[in-house]
């Protein structure tokens, strides 16, 4: 005679419970990976918002990048896009230039160095500022469309 035995209830009772807990757990962390941190400037204002508030003139000219903060909004770095024929690549001036500010463009501050672009057609000077999160201070690159284009 052959003698079948299941599991008790009690234990297929914790084993979905537990199961449970997994599952929600794992739906948790996902939904937690889908939202950014904000990144906040002057007091709470989300720093996506600030970005239109920058303000900053720029030229080209004999090899010489001329940046000035017209603005009220410190500029903490600058991305420069430089287009060539059928390619671009984008730079942080502060790895072409040391002559960045260490604590940033503050209001009426100009920047000028010596740069080449060779090749290049065109440059696009994206503003980064520097914002506060939960986890301290963050950088955050504005988006192309609150920079300048300088054709060469």
């Amino acid at each position: 005679m052959i003698q079948k035995r299941g599991v008790s209830p009690v234990v297929a009772t914790v084993l979905l419970v537990v199961m449970v807990i997994v599952l929600a757990l794992i739906i948790f962390l996902w939904f937690r990976g889908l939202t950014k941190e904000s990144i906040t400037k002057f007091g709470g204002t989300n720093i996506e918002l600030v970005c239109d508030d920058v303000s900053f003139s720029a030229d080209y000219s004999f090899g010489t990048l001329t940046i000035s903060n017209v603005g009220n909004v410190p500029i903490f770095g600058m991305n420069v896009k430089i287009v060539r024929s059928g390619s671009h690549e984008t730079k942080e001036i502060k790895v072409l230039s040391t002559l960045w500010p260490a604590t940033g463009l503050k209001q009426g501050g100009i920047f000028s160095s010596d740069l080449q672009f060779s090749g290049a057609t065109e440059i696009v000077l994206i503003p980064i500022l520097v914002g506060s999160s939960e986890s301290g201070e963050k950088t955050h690159v504005c988006e192309e469309r609150q920079g300048q284009e300088l054709v060469l």
